[in-house]
């Protein structure tokens, strides 16, 4: 199979048309059996449900070409039962698991060469997503909902790679007590759009949002969930009934623990603590790992020991072994590659 002629290492995180997407529709209480399309673009009513109501929710999660040629995506059984929590909470009806993973294969497979090469740094970033797609006047649910799949070859979700970065803690929330903080869904990103902007005018590459109901405890930034490195080596991730339950965080605590023999906590973090940490990091799909080397707080600064010249040693080691396992240099736990081709 010949590849696209895309420069892959110049690739930024951008939206690149790629051949072909996955659309299903939901119609008199059914989902149609869905097909793969080429046209990118999407005709509806203007008064329907995602533009009145912001009836949508979205999933992210990636594509490689292992280090043997094989062509893997990694763990989207997760990201399906995340769309169905996602779904559930905004009234919207589920798209079953196994027609989501067999939707992301016929995706990838079709757009095989846009999967950009192994060692290139890029990936094949898919995002499925669902909205209310009939007229919606009144304050309900659609009655009709349209899911699809995208994708585009994507390279680092932060320019300068491995670059430690300068995070604010934000005057601003993300999610409100008892919300919809703890789903993917578009309006929770739309609440942050203004405060990122702000932030990189100020110079900071991204917002640290504390707890809605207090304001004294981390919780996570607009596109990310964080992590810290104790000075002893312990793992240690925010807890929180508004975060968005990362699939990333997940495997690396579990990487954490099972490949690295360290010691991993899930706990409320708070705020005045953040200055005993030796690292940070924020982790995610579109960046794996960044690492953080400063965080601002109303104008003190807490610099993290591991400094902002490169990684710190743990999180190296999590963003290493994490990558490995995607990219098949090391064994993966059962279930978590999902090979295409």
């Amino acid at each position: 199979m010949e590849k696209k002629d895309i420069n892959w290492g110049e690739l930024g995180f951008g939206y690149m048309p790629t051949d072909y997407r996955f659309v299903s529709n939901w119609k008199n209480g059914a989902w149609d059996d869905g097909a793969l399309i080429t046209d990118p673009n999407i005709v509806i009513s203007e008064c329907a449900g995602v533009l009145q109501y912001a009836q949508t929710v979205f999933e992210g999660l990636k594509a490689y070409t292992t280090e043997d040629g094989r062509i893997v995506c990694f763990r989207p059984d997760l990201n399906a039962d995340r769309l169905e929590a996602s779904c559930k909470r905004l009234q919207m009806p589920v798209f079953p698991k196994e027609r989501f993973i067999e939707a992301v294969r016929e995706v990838v497979k079709s757009n095989a060469a846009f999967v950009p090469p192994f060692g290139s740094g890029a990936t094949l970033y898919l995002r499925p997503y669902m909205f209310g797609s009939d007229a919606v006047i009144g304050v309900k649910p659609a009655t009709e909902y349209q899911f699809r799949i995208l994708c585009t070859p994507v390279g680092p979700y932060f320019k300068g790679g491995v670059k430690p970065l300068t995070v604010r803690i934000s005057d601003l929330d993300r999610a409100a007590p008892r919300g919809t903080g703890n789903i993917k869904a578009g309006l929770n990103y739309a609440m942050s759009l203004y405060n990122i902007v702000d932030a990189h005018n100020c110079g900071f590459d991204e917002n640290i949002y504390l707890d809605p109901g207090t304001r004294t405890k981390i919780e996570e930034t607009g596109g990310a969930n964080i992590i810290f490195v104790t000075k002893d080596n312990k793992v240690v991730t925010p807890k929180s009934d508004s975060i968005l339950p990362s699939i990333t965080r997940r495997s690396l605590l579990q990487v954490a623990a099972d490949y690295c023999g360290l010691e991993v906590e899930e706990r409320e973090i708070e705020l005045a603590e953040i200055g005993e940490f030796a690292e940070c990091g924020l982790c995610g799909t579109a960046a794996v790992i960044s690492p953080v080397g400063k965080i601002v707080d109303h104008g003190k600064e807490i610099c993290l020991p591991a400094g902002m010249t490169e990684m710190g040693p743990v999180t190296k080691k999590l963003y290493d072994t994490l990558t490995g396992i995607q990219m098949g240099r090391i064994p993966a736990p059962e279930g978590w590659i999902v090979e295409i081709m």
